[in-house]
């Protein structure tokens, strides 16, 4: 048995072949199935049958029943990964009836995970929110009323009208989660003149990026694992991480063609389980055993010298630190063959504990790998510990040593995968800086500090007119949710709360507003991601609106073809910028006007065609040998590969037009003769910042070459920063180990560690609790315990229930014992444990547990009143429900940990875990607010505020990477 590999001529003859049998079948009043493509070794329908594709139904077996159906790309948002979907939409009556993986997608080339087919229960979803709501009585009192969009815009639009002729600008915030998009809010807020983008980063990813952004000016990797040698991860990034279907397949490819895996992580992952190494260290310990990896290849000589050479900022480093050497490399590599002597492979097993054996072996594997060392560092570490940063920055390190950066096997910044396409209008940058985001004491925060914003509020510093959130659940995901749960009740902190969201949550339980936005088959998006070593980009789009476009409708309105009246952002913040400004005077109009056709409002099919036929290489040629407009191709396909091979961007030459009056500076720099003007969008691949004169930096200087580089204040890779020197941590300048707040040293004799970072593959954050189908797979959160502490702690078996106390308060759930966890640490899941009050009407019913939330001033206790049980609905699949136990919401229990440098919120705790009590029950929180305060106050104190360390007067180092750049004034540190 072997499966034939079919030439395009085969598909093509097949093709004509099951045309003229499907005519005479039909010609004789009967239906026709034309079998599966067998295209390699699936069964993807070929996209030249996507208008007409009949398969037949297997519950109707024995009988033949076909079903006839239309296939319309869009792309999963059920993580941030975009990968291509095809939905399945059944001629006969326009329903969606499944969706599986869109080959044509590049990045995820036809393959889905789990939660990617079950955005059909997202769509279909009996308890999803289908019109507008308005709150009646008090907020959080689960008392709603349904009204018109009209009657909403019009409320909203007066309210925004106000704070802005006001000059209330920063009044105005606008809370995403993973926005799914690649910056059409900001570009909203920025036609406000509004500073009010906030974000979930910082409790998500700020830690990995900030170490990535200060040695190559730009925070993510992209590791090309189907070509490494060695592919290191720290992280469980192959089963649950960013990109993990997409990686995941490149990874597989690698291991087969004999790459080896190395895994840190202290928890038993899926991924880990794959690996040639799994390490298992001491949480915060993972920055000294890369170290301790970089010592092997410097002592030994493994390390590239030219790359070195050529690529760091070794001078820089020399001149601040060993000004009485001379300038030369070989002055540098007589200081770098001792810098790290203190991380030997003997102290990073004592502060990991791993054994000295397996370092050195992985070490030697690491340094076997040349310039084919594939790494990423995430979440995980990087998010879980202070000063976690160093984690990616000291795992960079090795790239940066090996030379494996921009090669084959290798990794990139992430900026040379990922393409941006410019949009049709590009407003100028917000003459206000936002305070409650970024605070005076974070100025290297590398994104907003949205996790503090209960704190600041109560701090005095500022109030919220209206506070919308969109794919995001404040309450529930950030730490010490239920201070997020006291300003948002509290009218006088936040005067309105608008939530953006298709199903019920328990920050929407408080808002003002409830308004319908769409699933992924029910909104426009395009996205661009590294996943490997090229660039493409997405599509998502309203697969009804797609598909009856495509038989000849008009359909000017998403909700024309959405269930209910559910909309999605782009036409909602057209229409509502428009309302705020209806004549054009605030000058916000005019980025949402036609182009085509001026004084008329901005379609999305104009916004996107315009964009697809003036800002993507290659697209509109290829779409005319389809005989296709742009926009026509992307409905038609879902994705488009604009470039693969990407390669070194840092060794490209300057083009000579952008050469002209240029000059050099004394540190190499190359800059424009002219200045940038503020309302253009520079793509990343040279220094994204201009210098005092408004020129911008597009190179620098190598062996005598005019190069692109990398877009630092050096254009080199930082090996040392002069930002971190320069702005008060100067101890920290080069990549090194800082000792978490859960080192051993720092936890009393019977505290233990919790890991909570982590996600299982089946959920994701708030998006996913509504697909029935993950929901069956995960449904609950046990604390992973070892069987030694278990033993010692008094724990009996798997199931009973543990009490485990952090420093504000506890919660109860059941215990695991696994020896996939390591002595001295427990793990719980962090996207569980959905609650509802009794007063609140709507939720998840198959993932909401109805709570009691009861407090008295400062403490709250949650009690859990009923599980989750079957029900009746619209989907008789409610009525099969046989899980009860939805985990424990962890979260609420968490104090804030902002990293002084990073703003990371570091994730890990040190706990105290117990037999529980006779009183506790599964699900039991208890939290005292006024405990969190005194923890965000002393974590506070560890700062070293822009006021004191700023050199130049600004609030932030202009080069850092921020949404929402605002003006030069805004920039400036305000008197006291």
């Amino acid at each position: 048995m072997f499966t034939r590999r079919h030439t395009t001529r085969d598909l093509d003859d097949r093709a004509l072949r099951v045309s003229a049998a499907r005519r005479a079948t039909e010609e004789r009043g009967e239906t026709f199935y034309q079998g599966p493509s067998a295209v390699h070794l699936a069964s993807f329908p070929p996209k030249e049958r996507w208008d007409d594709w009949i398969e037949l139904d297997s519950k109707s077996w024995p009988k033949r029943v076909e079903h006839r159906y239309m296939l319309v790309p869009t792309t999963c948002f059920n993580c941030e990964s975009a990968c291509g979907l095809l939905a399945y939409i059944d001629r006969d009556d326009m329903h969606v009836r499944k969706f599986e993986g869109n080959p044509e997608h590049p990045g995820s080339r036809g393959r889905n995970c789990a939660k990617g087919p079950a955005t059909i229960n997202q769509v279909t979803d009996p308890d999803r929110i289908l019109y507008p709501l308005r709150r009646v009585g008090s907020r959080g009192g689960g008392e709603w009323e349904r009204v018109s969009w009209d009657t909403a815009l019009d409320a909203l639009a007066e309210r925004l009208r106000a704070a802005l002729t006001e000059h209330r600008h920063n009044e105005i915030m606008v809370h995403l989660g993973r926005p799914g998009e690649d910056g059409y809010t900001e570009r909203v807020l920025a036609s406000w003149g509004v500073d009010g983008h906030n974000s979930h980063t910082n409790v998500c990813s700020s830690g990995g990026r900030t170490g990535y952004q200060f040695w190559m000016g730009i925070d993510r990797p992209s590791p090309d694992h189907a070509n490494a040698k060695v592919i290191y991860l720290i992280s469980s990034h192959l089963e649950t991480g960013h990109y993990f279907n997409p990686h995941a397949q490149r990874i597989t490819e690698a291991k087969a063609n004999g790459a080896k895996v190395i895994v840190l992580d202290t928890r038993l992952s899926n991924t880990a389980t794959h690996a040639d190494y799994w390490l298992s260290p001491q949480p915060g310990s993972e920055a000294a055993i890369n170290l301790a990896i970089a010592r092997h290849l410097i002592t030994t000589g493994a390390y590239d010298r030219d790359f070195v050479r050529r690529w760091w900022n070794w001078a820089q480093y020399l001149d601040a630190c060993a000004p009485h050497l001379p300038r030369t490399f070989e002055s540098f590599e007589a200081e770098l063959s001792t810098l790290y002597d203190n991380y030997t492979f003997e102290y990073a097993s004592a502060e990991s504990g791993i054994d000295v054996g397996t370092l050195r072996s992985v070490a030697e594997t690491v340094a076997g790998a040349g310039t084919r060392f594939a790494a990423h560092c995430w979440r995980s570490a990087a998010a879980a510990n202070l000063g976690g940063w160093q984690v990616s920055r000291t795992v960079f390190l090795l790239s940066a040593l090996l030379g494996a950066v921009g090669t084959e096997g290798g990794t990139f910044p992430n900026a040379w995968n990922k393409f941006v396409p410019k949009p049709i209008h590009t407003p100028p940058h917000p003459a206000v800086w936002q305070s409650l985001t970024w605070p005076l004491e974070y100025p290297l925060a590398q994104n907003e500090m949205s996790f503090l914003l209960p704190h600041l509020i109560k701090d005095g510093r500022g109030r919220l007119d209206t506070y919308f959130s969109r794919v995001y659940n404040p309450v529930w995901t950030n730490p010490d949710g239920l201070s997020w749960m006291e300003v948002l009740t509290d009218e006088a902190a936040v005067g309105c709360y608008v939530a953006l969201t298709p199903t019920w949550n328990e920050s929407a339980y408080l808002a003002d507003w409830v308004l319908p936005m769409g699933h992924a088959s029910e909104r426009h998006d395009t996205h661009s991601y590294e996943q490997y070593d090229g660039q493409w980009l997405g599509f998502r789009q309203p697969v009804l609106r797609a598909a009856r476009q495509r038989l000849g409708e008009t359909i000017t309105d998403t909700r024309d073809v959405n269930p209910g009246e559910v909309w999605e952002e782009n036409e909602f913040w057209i229409e509502l910028s428009w309302r705020i400004d209806p004549d054009g005077s605030l000058g916000i109009r005019q980025y949402h006007e036609s182009r085509a056709h001026p004084g008329e409002k901005l379609t999305v099919d104009e916004y996107y065609a315009w964009m697809f036929e003036n800002s993507v290489p290659g697209l509109p040629e290829r779409a005319a040998a389809e005989d296709l407009t742009p926009l026509e191709f992307m409905r038609r396909y879902g994705a488009f590969e604009i470039a693969k091979g990407i390669g070194a961007v840092h060794e490209h030459e300057i083009p000579a037009e952008e050469l002209d009056g240029s000059y050099v500076d004394q540190i190499g720099r190359v800059y424009t003769s002219a200045p940038t003007p503020s309302s253009v969008n520079v793509v990343p691949i040279a220094a994204p910042d201009p210098d005092d004169q408004g020129r911008r930096a597009v190179g620098v200087r190598v062996d005598g070459q005019l190069l692109r580089g990398f877009p630092t204040p050096s254009g080199l890779l930082e090996f040392y920063s002069s930002t971190l020197a320069a702005w008060g941590w100067p101890e920290y300048a080069l990549p090194g180990y800082i000792k978490s707040h859960v080192h051993p040293d720092n936890l009393a004799d019977d505290q233990l560690v919790l890991l909570s970072t982590f996600r299982l593959p089946t959920q994701i954050h708030t998006r996913s609790a509504n697909a029935k189908w993950l929901d069956e797979l995960a449904h609950t959160n046990p604390v992973w315990v070892h069987p030694a502490d278990a033993e010692r702690l008094g724990v009996g078996a798997t199931g009973d229930l543990v009490r485990v106390e952090t420093a504000i308060g506890h919660f109860v759930a059941k215990a695991w014992i696994t020896e996939g966890i390591r002595p001295g640490v427990v793990a719980c899941s962090h996207h569980m444990g959905r609650w509802r009050t009794e007063q609140q009407s709507g939720g998840v019913g198959s993932m909401m547990a109805t709570v009691d939330l009861a407090h008295e001033g400062d403490e709250w206790s949650m009690q859990r009143l009923r599980p989750v049980a079957p029900h009746a609905s619209s989907d008789p699949d409610t009525q099969r429900i046989w899980w009860s136990d939805t985990g424990v919401h962890q979260n609420l229990t968490f104090p804030v940990h902002p990293d002084p440098i990073s703003g990371m919120h570091c994730w890990h705790q040190a706990v105290r875990v117990m037999p529980a009590g006779p009183d506790d029950r599964a699900g039991d929180i208890s939290v005292d607010t006024s405990a969190s305060r005194e923890v965000y106050r002393e974590w506070l104190d560890l700062t070293r505020g822009a006021r004191l360390v700023s050199p130049d007067g600004n609030r932030r180092p202009n080069w850092l990477m921020r949404p929402l750049k605002p003006t030069e004034d805004a920039r400036r540190i305000p008197n006291p």
